[in-house]
Parts: C-alpha cells; structure tokens; sequence
C-alpha cells in the first residue's frame, strides 16, 4: 500500500492508523524518509544546501530493492536518517516481511518503479495553510530548526518541489483521502479494500 501526500498532509498519521486496525497480523510501515540518499561524504554544509524536497534527494533503488527482498520473504536492514546530520546513521531497523507493507512518503507515487509494487495507491489530500503549520510546529519541536529557517526552505523548495512534483502524483492514486487521519470514514473504507486485496491473496483449499 503507497500512501503519498505533501508535506504534513497526514500521511503518517493514516499509515499508523491502517496498523492499528490491523493488529491481528504483522504489518511493515516503511518511511520514505529513512531512504534519503546518503551524503556521508559530503561537507555538513553542502548537505544543508541540498534540496531534500526533489525526486533525486531519495535513493529509490535501495527502496525498490528492499521492498522486493521484502515481498520475497527476506529480511532487510532499513537505513535510519538523521534530520540534523543530513546523513545516515549507523544503526539500520531490521525489517522482516509481512503481509501488508505501507510506504509513506512525500513522493512514493512519483517513481513508477515503486507504483508497479503497489496493489493499492493512496493520496493524502489537505489544505496546504495546514500542512504548513504542522510542519512548522514538527521542525521546531523535533528538529530544533528556526521560523525563519523554516519559512525560507518551505518557499525556495517545499512548496514548488510539492507543485511540480508531489501534487501532480493524485493521477496516479486509487483512493484520495481528504482531511488526512481525522477521515474516519475514509480510513475505514480504506481498510475494508486492504483486507479484500488480503482475501483474494489467499490460495484457495
């Protein structure tokens, strides 16, 4: 299941909730994020001047290699991204395959590599006023960065890189969800469609 959306739209919120309503078997929430490419051999302050809101800031190929391992039955080591670094750090998540994987992430509908591993597609649609506040409050709080800092990067590169590249992404989603995970409805229904996908996986006695 590929959940996009911009930049504080919800899409982790909806993602937790689709676990929560499936805690009878084992899910795999997998976050774009932790796949930004590494810039270990980059200066900090070359890495600060990167614009981690493009298509080519993640490294998709890992992704797509991890997701096959995945639905292979293999394990896989997730890397973890550090915020404050722009870089990987060493400890990696052991992730271990599951009937349903849920990657969420800004632009996992972009890359048609990523959208052919999908059975269901989901576009997490809110008002952009809010999705700024959210991500202003979350950068202050858990990322230590300034109002100005957050101002100049959400114009010079969050907002045109969501324009030119993660809104156009609603073609490709079977589902739009309005309102983020405060749509219960929406939620819901989204669940009912996952267990049916689920129910026609299953070999027949």
């Amino acid at each position: 299941v590929g959940v996009a959306g911009g930049t504080g739209s919800g899409k982790t919120t909806v993602a937790r909730k689709l676990v929560e309503l499936f805690e009878d078997q084992p899910v795999r929430l997998i976050p774009q994020d932790a796949y930004y490419k590494d810039l270990s051999d980059m200066s900090r302050e070359e890495r600060a001047k990167v614009n981690f809101d493009h298509p080519l800031a993640f490294d998709n190929q890992l992704l797509v290699d991890h997701l096959d391992a995945l639905i292979a039955g293999e394990t896989v080591e997730q890397p973890v991204y550090n915020y404050i670094t722009h870089g990987r750090n060493e400890e990696t998540i052991t992730l271990e395959p599951a009937p349903i994987l849920i990657l969420e992430g800004i632009m996992v509908l972009e890359d048609s590599a990523l959208r052919e591993r999908m059975d269901l597609k989901v576009y997490v649609d809110t008002d952009a006023d809010e999705r700024f506040i959210r991500r202003m409050q979350r950068d202050l709080i858990e990322r230590g960065r300034s109002i100005d800092c957050i101002v100049e990067q959400y114009m010079s590169s969050v907002r045109p890189m969501h324009l030119q590249f993660v809104e156009p992404t609603k073609r490709y989603a079977d589902m739009i969800l309005p309102q983020g995970g405060t749509n219960h409805v929406a939620i819901d229904l989204l669940a009912v469609k996952i267990k049916a996908i689920l129910d026609s996986m299953e070999p027949s006695e």
